[in-house]
């Protein structure tokens, strides 16, 4: 009987053990990046390019103080255990610092600290700013096997917190690294500002959204500068070729690519958005005048809110007359 009870110990003992370490295994976390077995470290070139012209956004679209333009780039070459941001999550307080003012301290601390802690960032890089919402700016950047994945950020100014960017890019297939990668960027909205238009004043979301893709019927609501509601979806405002650099040109200072070869194609590639006009509700109707026994006229009045463009449908007639009784007939 006391063997039989000593074995029942053990095989429960045993039993505990295989549950917990079982339980232990199940809560790791799946590390996606080591499955690249590419070569340690790659450089790449990136080269962004702002496609926000007149003719392609032509609603509200920002011509002074301040005109349409970029802010600088900022980005991160990181694991799968870090995100800069993510679509239908909360932003950082860095993020929304950066898209709603442009602010980069407050993220680069968050940056640094995501890396100094669990060592799932590698490198930081960043580009300079665009002075129009059309041109380009790129710089370089290196991605590790432990670290294949890319993100980035850039404000579209002005804007209430409005940004376009990439999150968590692979650049990693397998046992190589990818050559070349070349990405459409549309607007999203941090979640922090509950702006419409380009040049709304600061009016803070409260409590805080996720971050969500601007579309031309979302945010529904006719005063949004992105709102076309005759399109099926926006062009793309901007976008991202990053280009494998070869081993001679790793280390090189002032390696800089060739930025015909990756796609300089802002004005040629961009095609008209049309903009319907857009008019007021029609005012009352004015007095009737008219000579005593006979039918008189009254008028009503409506302006135009936006003007058309691009072949949009013209503006009908501001003036409306109708057939009336004279109140006060001559």
């Amino acid at each position: 009987m006391e063997n039989l009870m000593l074995g029942y110990s053990s095989c429960k003992l045993i039993w505990t053990l295989l549950i917990t370490i079982l339980g232990y295994t199940s809560c790791l976390p799946v590390d996606d990046d080591s499955v690249c077995t590419a070569e340690e470290i790659a450089k790449y070139s990136i080269v962004f390019v702002g496609k926000w012209s007149q003719a392609a956004f032509p609603k509200q679209y920002p011509l002074y103080r301040p005109p349409a333009q970029w802010s600088s780039l900022l980005g991160v070459t990181h694991s799968s255990d870090y995100n800069m941001w993510k679509k239908d999550e909360y932003v950082s307080n860095g993020v929304r610092d950066f898209a709603e003012k442009g602010e980069a301290w407050t993220l680069m601390k968050e940056i640094e600290a995501a890396g100094e802690k669990i060592q799932s960032v590698h490198g930081i890089f960043s580009a300079p700013a665009i002075s129009s919402g059309t041109g380009q700016t790129f710089t370089e950047l290196e991605v590790h096997s432990r670290h294949s994945s890319v993100s980035f950020i850039v404000r579209i100014v002005p804007s209430p917190d409005w940004f376009v960017g990439v999150d968590s890019l692979n650049l990693c297939e397998g046992d190589h690294w990818k050559e070349q990668e070349t990405v459409d960027l549309f607007p999203y909205d941090a979640g922090t500002d509950s702006g419409f238009t380009f040049s709304s004043p600061n009016f803070a979301t409260i409590p805080q959204d996720t971050v969500t893709e601007i579309t031309c019927s979302s945010p529904s609501h006719p005063a949004n500068s992105f709102y076309y509601p005759k399109l099926k979806s926006l062009p793309p405002i901007a976008r991202v070729t990053i280009v494998k650099l070869k081993r001679n040109q790793l280390g090189l200072p002032g390696s800089q690519p060739n930025l015909t070869a990756v796609g300089n194609e802002i004005d040629d590639s961009v095609s008209e958005t049309p903009l319907d006009c857009e008019i007021s509700l029609w005012s009352s109707w004015g007095l009737c005048r008219g000579t005593c026994g006979k039918i008189g006229t009254k008028t009503r009045t409506r302006y135009v809110r936006l003007q058309p463009a691009n072949n949009g449908t013209p503006c009908p007639n501001l003036d409306e007359e109708a057939e009336c009784e004279p109140d006060n007939c001559i």
